[in-house]
């Protein structure tokens, strides 16, 4: 993203400085406007990233200028800033697409604070972007920038174009297969077939079948020659998912082709040589089958020259908010729906949970929002409810209050930000920037530590 690019439309011309002056540390490019009629001229001249509008101004007010900024740019995020809080207000700026609604007096920490949020929502939706136009192949497949997804695609750039076997590990849902198309894809041998076989998914007999093919009248049925996927393979690459679940006998026969590259149908008694690069993937730890005598030594030593571990997506966290949307827009594709935005909230519940099917389970729960969204958000409420009921989402309006000390505003705030957590301190800390340690003894002094 180039750099930000605000617009701040405000009639007092103090706040109007005070917001420029602070928004300039950000850096990129500010515009000032005085008046609602100002800031649209300044709209129809160029886009912004992200506005701030006053709620009422003398001409055009903050819901009209909002409600004109969604219908012409809607990917510009618009953050409501007013002296005359109310819920009605709140509420029908946030139907209309608001970012957030601030009550005055602002705090220009806090305006800072939104601002680089809505610049970073708007990152993301860009990103998402360019993904879904560049979603061809190799690692531009593999989506994340988490600095483990960085350095896993490094390393397939790497090893990629090396006719080598290759080990796959990584827990169920994290995207084996995945990996394995994008090394293909890498190779010399991208322009022959990728082909794929679960060992799990088929008895010994079968997988046997499967793999190495079968001559004329090998067994009762066999009444034509029929190629294996070895032999369809030939000249590209045969991925081998879940190798931990192959039978002991069929890995003696898979251990043959590693090192003859030649392949004996069932029923057959000649060698036919293969050409394929064999990548294989489990989540099973194969060194303690090993132990175990449960899979062959020889063979693990051959799998294993080079192997990729892939990091669950609880330790890529990071991560969640751009495959959240990535999946989000390729099921509103797929479904023929217009959603543009996932909720903070949806997000926060991402965020926290542990995500035991990876990103598979991801993709799972964003196609079931996208089936039960019907506006252009996706809520909450369109996640399962045993996730819902892990976050409650609270408005919270504020109202005119009397002046307190700065340690009780401090004590109220530290109050709230708990509330809206759900008493998650770890999420607390980060929302206040403290580390638990801070955290812990500023609830201890103030008597929220019960």
């Amino acid at each position: 993203m180039q750099e930000p690019r605000i617009l701040i439309a405000e009639d007092e011309i103090i706040a109007r400085e005070n917001l420029a002056h602070t928004l300039t540390k950000l850096g990129g490019q500010i515009t000032a406007a005085e008046n609602g009629n100002e800031a649209l001229a300044s709209l129809e001249a160029q886009e912004f990233d992200v506005v701030l509008t006053d709620l009422k101004m003398p001409d055009i007010d903050g819901i009209e200028l909002l409600h004109h900024i969604k219908s012409t740019s809607p990917d510009t995020e618009v953050i409501v800033l007013t002296g005359y809080a109310t819920v009605n207000s709140a509420v029908d700026a946030m139907d209309k697409g608001a970012f957030r609604y601030i009550a005055k007096p602002i705090r220009l920490d806090e305006v800072t604070l939104y601002v680089q949020q809505a610049l970073e929502k708007k990152r993301l939706k860009e990103e998402v972007a360019s993904l879904r136009k560049n979603f061809r192949k190799g690692t531009d497949s593999i989506i994340g920038h988490s600095q483990s997804i960085t350095n896993l695609k490094q390393q397939i750039d790497q090893i990629a174009p090396v006719n080598c076997t290759v080990l796959i590990h990584g827990e169920t849902g994290t995207g084996k297969e995945l990996v394995a198309k994008a090394l293909h894809v890498g190779s010399p041998k991208c322009d022959n077939k990728f082909v794929a076989v679960n060992c799990a998914s088929f008895n010994e007999e079968l997988l046997a079948n499967e793999l190495f093919g079968h001559e004329k009248s090998a067994f009762t049925g066999a009444g034509s020659v029929k190629k294996g996927l070895f032999e369809v393979a030939d000249g590209g690459t045969f991925f081998l998912d879940e190798i931990g679940e192959m039978p002991l006998s069929m890995q003696a026969n898979l251990l043959r082709v590693l090192e003859t590259r030649k392949l004996l149908r069932v029923g057959g008694t000649t060698e036919i040589p293969v050409d394929v690069r064999i990548i294989a993937a489990t989540n099973r730890n194969l060194q303690e089958m090993v132990e175990q005598g449960t899979f062959r030594r020889d063979l693990y030593y051959r799998l294993n020259i080079l192997t990729l571990e892939i990091p669950p997506l609880n330790q890529r966290t990071d991560d969640i908010p751009l495959l959240a949307s990535f999946f989000a827009n390729k099921f509103a594709t797929l479904f023929d729906k217009t959603i543009t935005e996932i909720d903070d909230d949806v997000l926060t519940i991402l965020n926290d949970y542990p995500f035991p099917g990876n990103v598979r389970e991801l993709e799972n729960l964003m196609q079931r929002a996208v089936v039960l969204c019907n506006g252009k958000n996706i809520r909450a409420a369109h996640l399962p409810p045993d996730l819902q009921q892990t976050f409650v989402t609270r408005l919270e309006v504020p109202t005119t209050e009397p002046i307190v000390s700065l340690e009780e505003n401090e004590r109220n705030h530290l109050r709230r930000v708990l509330k809206y957590t759900n008493n998650n301190k770890s999420h607390a800390a980060k929302l206040l920037g403290l580390n638990r340690g801070s955290l812990w003894r500023k609830m201890k002094r103030f008597g929220l530590d019960e």
